[in-house]
């Protein structure tokens, strides 16, 4: 029973609560027992919250009062360790967090609160949230549920982890370069990047490279991130990237999608793993069946403007400038990584800077391009299945590639600011999840969502982790 509950989606829990047939309090124990015993294999999660069953019992009572209930009333959830919320401590995976307490709540944290949802804890994340692998000096690596000798990805890998192993029914991402959908495919689960400025980034760290970063909800079914949408999406009068856009019912996910014009392409002209091409092909199949109009594609702007290359020097340069004054005189307390990157690594000229982001706006203006013509877009999220811890080459279809390859089909998404959800899709011969990733035009999540549950509905049983 207590594994049933771990494993029941969100939009299920919340249900039964209004039915009163499963109350709060077993539904926060039966997850802090299970955190309890598998924590310590996974280190997913790394600051538990204050007190959760103390609210899951105040829940209660609001229940049995009859009192209105929020959406995500009783529900438990967890967050990014980059996710601001008064009282607790928040480390960015970094020493130089050492002590911090947050003395202010991120705007998704509010939401939340408001929705009647309770944080069980705050999951791992690599050092300012910066590398494709969640690991750092403070916590240490975050292992793969389904093969711990295997990297969950970041920088949201804590999350996705914590999520895939049952250790929480929903989360919360950030995303700067596939850091929500990246994990997402490694750990099986779905995550969304939403439209930049969807959902408001205010109280999040770090405050850097906002035209590009975005905060988003990782969960086991598109429904729960529906769920988490109707919730979390809209402007904040804070956030200047957060545009006063309608907000649309995320809730009436089944939809007749017949028409519905979906370009899709196996590798999008990048390496991309055997195994994982075949599951996109299988996927854009699915979706022809349920009646949507697919074609092989390609967006040539995706190989000829590598958005791993752009990212590099803007994301460089800019995160220098704001971390340079966090960094100061502890330089040698940073993780080899982020000091490589940020103290010892590679400077760029004004003109490389103007250079790429001249490249940045050709990349979006040929992906609106491509959007005047469909509807969505369908490719890997990854180019590889889970690998091993600090693996820093890839040996694919004949290449050697660097570990900037992981996000080389998730990047383009984050420099477009374009809706992009991973949700899984097929398994390795060796039992690795494999996920694929659509794409949509800016606000219009609810297509995405929609055409993700086609997916979902269409796709391999869910499967659970055995851990431990």
């Amino acid at each position: 029973m207590s594994e049933d509950i771990c494993f029941a989606p969100a939009t299920e829990l919340a249900a039964s609560i209004r039915r009163k047939s499963l109350s709060p309090v077993e539904i926060v124990q039966a997850h802090l027992e299970r955190i309890e015993r598998l924590n310590p294999a996974l280190n997913a999660i790394v600051f538990p919250a204050a007190d959760p069953l103390a609210q899951a019992r105040e829940a209660e009572a609001v229940v049995m009062r009859g009192d209105e209930l929020g959406p995500l009333h009783g529900v438990p959830y967890t967050l990014k360790d980059c996710i601001e919320t008064a009282g607790l401590p928040m480390s960015l995976g970094s020493r130089l967090y050492a002590g911090y307490v947050s003395e202010r709540d991120a705007e998704v944290y509010t939401r939340l609160k408001a929705a009647g949802g309770i944080l069980l804890g705050k999951t791992n994340m690599p050092e300012f949230a910066l590398w494709w692998e969640t690991d750092n000096d403070v916590f240490g690596p975050t292992r793969n549920p389904w093969n711990p000798e295997r990297t969950a990805g970041g920088s949201s890998g804590g999350e996705a982890a914590a999520i895939a192993a049952g250790l929480s029914p929903l989360g919360l991402g950030t995303d700067l370069g596939g850091s929500i959908r990246a994990p997402a495919s490694l750990c099986g689960i779905v995550g969304i990047k939403p439209t930049l400025g969807r959902v408001p980034y205010t109280g999040i760290q770090p405050q850097v490279l906002h035209r590009a970063i975005h905060v988003g909800p990782m969960a086991r079914t598109v429904g729960d991130i529906g769920l988490a949408m109707s919730i979390l999406a809209g402007p904040d009068d804070v956030d200047l990237y957060a545009p006063p856009a309608p907000v649309p019912d995320y809730a009436p996910l089944v939809a007749d999608l017949s028409g519905l014009r979906v370009g899709w392409s196996p590798s999008a002209g990048v390496p991309v793993q055997p195994e994982v091409q075949r599951s996109v092909a299988e996927a854009a199949a699915a979706l022809g069946e349920l009646g949507m109009r697919t074609e092989q594609v390609e967006i040539p702007a995706l190989a000829e403007r590598d958005a791993g290359a752009v990212s590099r020097v803007i994301y460089s340069m800019e995160a220098r400038r704001h971390l340079g004054p966090i960094i100061a005189g502890r330089e040698s307390e940073l993780t080899p990584i982020i000091r490589s990157r940020f103290v010892d690594g590679d400077t760029f000229t004004l003109d490389e800077y103007l250079d790429a982001n001249q490249q940045w706006e050709e990349l979006r203006q040929a992906v609106k391009d491509y959007f005047n013509r469909y509807d969505l877009f369908l490719c890997p999220t990854v180019p590889m299945t889970a690998f091993p811890h600090g693996l820093d080459e890839f040996h694919i279809e004949g290449e050697v590639l660097v570990g900037r390859h992981t996000l080389r089909l998730t990047l383009p998404w984050d420099l477009t600011g374009s809706p992009a959800i991973s949700a899984p899709f097929g398994w390795s011969a060796d039992g690795l999840p494999i996920g694929v990733q659509l794409v949509g035009r800016h606000f219009d999540e609810l297509t995405l969502l929609q055409a993700a549950r086609a997916l979902e509905a269409a796709g391999p049983a869910a499967r659970r982790p055995v851990v431990g």
